[in-house]
């Protein structure tokens, strides 16, 4: 694992620093091509994922501090402004409400930007993770498979003790605290995953349907991956028996995306002229 790239002046310098930044970057980049594409300026992509940033950080940590309501409290500055708790829905939310703002001001009509969206948010998903991976965080529950990873400069280390304590991870008694694990990779689960779901999405980016069908496909996909991926998590939010919070907002995601893509298909097939009779 590398989590820290290097430090200069005494700032110091991650690898997943380096990979949110490239995250951005890659969606600004596809955004771009979708806004020539569909006659827009290509500049108009990046304010829109300027509004992402912004709306997503505050999101992600206003999320957090919901989850982790006690050690708000108690320490309000650190929980807020720590590099910690950048949870991905809570940044979904308050990203898309940033790029709402932009679109507004760019004039752009949302539904295409959500289009858009559909294509940059897989792809900078997918290169986040990446960030995770090196940094050794957000990984899942121990395994004896050949694809565990051991994490033992993890965020926090994968030992028995840190996912007992800080993951409610049944983990048998005779294995001491201090012991390394191998864990599920759950990382690069949601990186092959999210990549694959971005080509499906590049692929179908040309749609015969109504606009902000491909960003409904978008929210079904994404959710599924997400729900399958929580199964392996090393998870403290179980709040709904097995099922963790994150999932119980993924079913609404599939849910609502799936039927608002079937409601968007059957508006633009039926608003089309039927063929002459004989």
């Amino acid at each position: 694992m590398y989590p820290i790239l290097f430090e200069f002046k005494g700032i110091t310098f991650t690898s997943f620093g380096l990979m949110l930044g490239l995250a951005f970057l890659s969606a600004g980049w596809v955004t771009s091509l979708e806004c020539e594409r569909m006659g827009y300026r290509k500049d108009a992509a990046w304010s829109l994922i300027m509004g992402a940033i912004i709306g997503g950080i505050v999101g992600a940590k206003l999320y957090y501090a919901f989850l982790n309501w006690p050690l708000l409290v108690r320490y309000p500055l650190e929980t807020l402004f720590s590099r910690a708790g950048l949870v991905w829905y809570g940044g979904f939310i308050g990203g898309s409400l940033g790029v709402i703002v932009m679109a507004g001001r760019e004039k752009l009509p949302v539904p295409r930007v959500a289009d858009m969206a559909a294509l940059g948010v897989p792809l900078a998903y997918a290169v986040g993770r990446v960030g995770c991976f090196l940094v050794g965080d957000d990984y899942g529950r121990p395994t004896d498979s050949w694809i565990g990873i051991a994490f033992p400069k993890g965020s926090p280390p994968s030992t028995a003790g840190n996912l007992r304590t800080y993951f409610g991870v049944q983990v048998p008694e005779s294995v001491a605290d201090w012991e390394v694990l191998r864990v599920h990779p759950t990382q690069l689960y949601e990186i092959t995953i999210s990549l694959a779901i971005f080509a499906l999405l590049w692929r179908l980016r040309r749609h015969p349907y109504k606009a902000g069908w491909l960003f409904m496909a978008y929210l079904a996909l994404g959710g599924l991956e997400r729900v399958f991926v929580e199964v392996f998590r090393a998870k403290d939010d179980r709040f709904f028996g097995p099922l963790t919070l994150a999932q119980v907002i993924s079913f609404v995601l599939i849910v609502g995306g799936a039927y608002c893509a079937w409601a968007l298909s059957r508006q633009r097939r039926e608003g089309q002229t039927p063929p002459a009779a004989g």
